[in-house]
C-alpha cells in the first residue's frame, strides 16, 4: 500500500480542509469543488481506505487498470472518472467502465466513445481536454467551440465541462493563467452550450490555485495516497 489507511485518511481530511478553505476564499461554497482522488497505480486496499475516508470520486488512466480495479472494487458506491488520454482503439473500454471522463479531444475517439454509450443504453458525462500548449494531450483553444458542437451532435454524450493540465511550474501561482483561461473558455461556450459548467483543473501541486480560479473538479492523486511506486 502506498500509504497505511490511517495517512490516508489523515490525508483526505487536509486537502478537504485546503479545498474548502480555498473556496471560501474566493467567495464559493466549499461544496461546489469535487475531489476526485487519482488512484492510477493504486492498489485496492489503499482506494477503499480513501473510500472510508470520505472520498467519493476516483480517477484511472489506464484501461486495463481501470478495468481490473472497477473488479476488484465492485460494488463499491464512487464515481468512477477516465482521465488518461482517450484513444479510438479503446474508447468503447472507456465507455464501459467510466461514470465520466474529462479527455475528449479527437473526433475519431469521441464517436467510438458515444456509439459504445448508445448501444450500452447510456449516456456518459464528457469533458473537453484543452490543451494550451500546443505539446500535450487536448485540442486547441481555438477549436473547443468546433469540438463542443461536435459532442452535443452525438448521441450518447452529454458535455458538461472544460479540462486542462497546466504545464509543470516552479510555483503553483505560475499556473494560474492557464487555469483563467479555461474559465474564460468555458464562460464563452455558456451561451450555446448552457449545460457546460464543469472546470477540471488543479492536481496536487496547484489545486489551491486552480479553485481559486474557478475549478470545480480536482485531480489529486499524491497528496491523498502518497509517493507512487515507479
Amino acid at each position: 500500500m502506498t500509504a497505511t489507511p490511517e495517512q490516508i485518511a489523515a490525508n483526505v481530511a487536509i486537502v478537504g480542509a485546503r479545498l474548502g478553505e480555498a473556496a471560501v476564499a474566493a467567495g464559493r461554497a466549499p461544496q461546489d469543488v469535487r475531489l476526485v482522488a487519482v488512484s492510477k497505480t493504486v492498489e485496492a486496499a489503499a482506494i477503499r481506505a480513501a473510500v472510508d475516508a470520505g472520498v467519493a470520486d476516483l480517477g484511472e488512466n489506464y484501461v486495463k487498470e481501470f478495468r481490473e480495479k472497477r473488479r476488484a472494487l465492485a460494488g463499491l458506491e464512487v464515481r468512477w472518472h477516465f482521465i488518461g488520454a482517450l484513444q479510438s482503439s479503446t474508447a468503447h473500454h472507456v465507455a464501459d467502465l467510466a461514470d465520466v471522463v474529462h479527455t475528449v479531444a479527437g473526433e475519431h475517439a469521441a464517436r467510438r466513445l458515444a456509439g459504445r454509450a448508445t448501444r450500452a443504453g447510456r449516456v456518459l458525462d464528457v469533458l473537453i481536454e484543452v490543451d494550451f500548449t500546443g505539446k500535450r494531450a487536448g485540442v486547441a483553444p481555438e477549436e473547443v467551440p468546433a469540438t463542443a458542437s461536435l459532442l452535443a451532435s452525438l448521441e450518447g454524450l452529454h458535455t458538461i465541462g472544460l479540462m486542462t493540465v497546466a504545464p509543470i511550474m516552479d510555483s503553483p501561482e505560475e499556473a494560474r493563467p492557464w487555469f483563467r483561461r479555461l474559465r474564460e473558455l468555458r464562460d464563452g461556450l455558456r451561451e450555446k452550450h448552457p449545460d457546460v459548467l464543469e472546470l477540471s483543473m488543479g492536481m496536487s501541486l496547484d489545486y489551491g490555485v486552480a479553485v481559486q480560479e474557478g475549478a470545480t473538479m480536482v485531480r489529486i492523486g499524491t497528496a491523498v495516497f502518497g509517493l507512487r511506486a515507479p
